[in-house]
């Protein structure tokens, strides 16, 4: 198959790994190409590659580069992965009479009748979501078709996580919670900070604290917040790093605390590098973590419940190793790339398949 790969962003983050590993594991049995915006997205691709500007919604110069390349390349399918992109490649497929599959990392609530369903219905030939939650969601608009949505689950590429988080970094804090992902609102850092606030104040002597991997414009508002708290000896920043697995492994806590999400690369990362898991309950989290179990969920904004959960881990090593290593064995039964590239093959090739019997239909 001829497969061509869409993705905008002007950041790296959760999509562009998902779009990254799908596009590599593909790669080996299959012709694909990807079309993206910035160098930061397009450089860590070693497949064929068309970087455009991707302006708009409707960028004219893109949507006629897009649909030449689509036939220089002959390619068979489209996966858009960033909404900027979806009505692009939704016009560009049906310009050039092929399949288009919408990928889709996180709950969205259709808003705009017309206009959505445009992009996620009528130009699309089928949408994958991560997580059941999602498309549930989507479902909740009319002009949605189940039999359209496809829940594929994130796979792990578990050798290049072996391979990336060795040597393990040495540890900042004796007790050490990682958080990863760009720094917004929606990510829940300030949650995190306060929750662990009232930790500290439980635990004054404890030699624990929270690194923060990741850059946004948030930094500054959350390196002030530290300060408030009285946590400038507690609270690492890291920036943008290019290879946070060491420091993942290093820590014993992995926290996501998003107040909206899909299911997070990074949260499943930490959990298969042993870290405990503590998420909030979105997206599609309560599909593969039980509370107490295999990590920990606590609801948005419930700093007290954040703070007793932190002292539950800290001080029951023997609770932290069987969680740690529960959560581990959850992505290595739940989230396999092998699984992950099978069932994504299979949807083009049907896709595909479709297509060529409706021109033939219509001829």
């Amino acid at each position: 198959m001829n497969i061509l790969f869409m993705n905008s962003a002007r950041t790296w983050g959760g999509t562009e790994k998902w779009t990254h590993m799908a596009a590599e594991s593909l790669a080996h049995e299959h012709k694909v190409a990807l079309v993206y915006r910035k160098n930061v997205v397009g450089d860590r691709f070693t497949t064929s590659k068309f970087q455009l500007p991707c302006l708009s919604h409707v960028d004219v110069y893109t949507l006629y580069q897009l649909t030449r390349i689509i036939r220089q390349e002959k390619i068979e399918v489209i996966i858009p992965t960033k909404r900027k992109d979806y009505l692009l490649a939704g016009i560009a497929s049906r310009i050039c009479g092929i399949s288009n599959i919408l990928r889709l990392g996180i709950v969205r609530p259709l808003k705009l009748p017309i206009i959505h369903k445009l992009m996620y219905h009528s130009l699309v030939d089928a949408v994958i979501v991560n997580a059941q939650q999602i498309k549930t969601t989507l479902l909740q608009s009319p002009f949605m078709v189940a039999d359209k949505i496809y829940v594929i689950r994130n796979g792990l590429d578990t050798t290049q996580l072996n391979k990336k988080s060795q040597p393990i970094a040495p540890k900042i804090f004796d007790f050490q919670i990682s958080t990863v992902g760009i720094l917004t609102k929606r990510k829940g850092h300030d949650f995190l900070l306060r929750g662990f606030a009232q930790f500290i104040n439980q635990e004054p002597n404890a030699n624990a604290g929270i690194v923060i991997i990741g850059d946004g414009v948030l930094k500054n508002e959350l390196q002030e917040l530290v300060e408030k708290l009285h946590l400038t000896q507690h609270v690492h920043f890291t920036g943008f790093v290019e290879n946070p697995y060491p420091l993942m492994a290093a820590s014993d806590v992995i926290a996501m605390l998003s107040t909206n999400e899909g299911i997070s690369n990074a949260l499943l990362e930490g959990m298969y590098l042993e870290n405990v898991p503590i998420s909030t309950f979105v997206g599609g989290t309560t599909e593969f973590i039980q509370d107490g179990k295999n990590g920990f969920l606590i609801d948005y904004g419930n700093e007290n419940k954040l703070a007793t959960t932190l002292l539950t881990i800290y001080n029951n090593n023997i609770l932290k190793e069987n969680i740690s290593l529960a959560a581990k064995s959850t992505i290595l039964t739940q989230f396999s790339l092998t699984r992950m590239t099978q069932t994504l093959t299979q949807l083009c090739k049907t896709t595909i398949k479709n297509k060529a019997a409706q021109h033939a239909a219509y001829n």
